[in-house]
C-alpha cells in the first residue's frame, strides 16, 4: 500500500477506519526526515496490511501541535484508535521492522483495560466493587 498523506481533514477517519496506522511526522527541510523516508516507504511495501501515513508538520501545524510533536521525524503507531508508540528519531530498517513486530504483538485488550483504568483514576471513579 502506498503511503498516504494525513491532514486534519482525513486524520480521524483514517485512524478510526484502520486498526493499525504508522504515522511519520516530518518536514521537507529536515535532513533526518528525508533519510528516514525511504525506510518508511520500504516498510509500507513489506507490510501491505498496515496503513502507513505521513504528516507534513509544516503544512499540518495544528495536527502536529495536537500530538505535541516537538522533534522530527517522530514515528507514532496507533492501534485500534490508541497511540501505543510515539518516539522521535529516524530508525534504521531493522529497528523499524522489530518495532512493527512488537506493535503487532501488543495485547490491545490489555491496553484498553489500562486506558480505562487511567481514565477512572483521572476522574476519581472507583476501579471496581472492592474499591474503598
Amino acid at each position: 500500500m502506498a503511503t498516504i498523506e494525513l491532514t486534519k481533514e482525513n486524520f480521524d477517519r483514517t485512524v478510526s477506519e484502520n486498526g493499525f496506522v504508522l504515522i511519520d511526522f516530518w518536514a521537507e527541510w529536515c535532513g533526518p526526515c528525508r533519510g528516514f523516508a525511504p525506510v518508511f516507504e520500504k516498510a509500507s511495501e513489506t507490510h501491505p496490511d498496515l496503513v502507513f501515513a505521513k504528516v507534513d508538520t509544516e503544512a499540518q501545524q495544528e495536527l502536529a501541535a495536537a500530538f505535541d510533536i516537538r522533534s522530527i521525524p517522530t514515528l507514532m503507531i496507533i492501534r485500534d484508535q490508541v497511540a501505543i508508540y510515539s518516539q522521535p528519531g529516524a530508525l534504521p530498517a531493522p529497528m523499524l521492522e522489530d518495532l512493527i513486530g512488537q506493535a503487532r504483538a501488543v495485547d490491545m485488550d490489555e491496553v484498553r483495560a489500562k486506558v480505562a483504568e487511567a481514565q477512572r483514576a483521572e476522574t476519581g471513579q472507583q476501579a471496581g466493587p472492592d474499591a474503598e
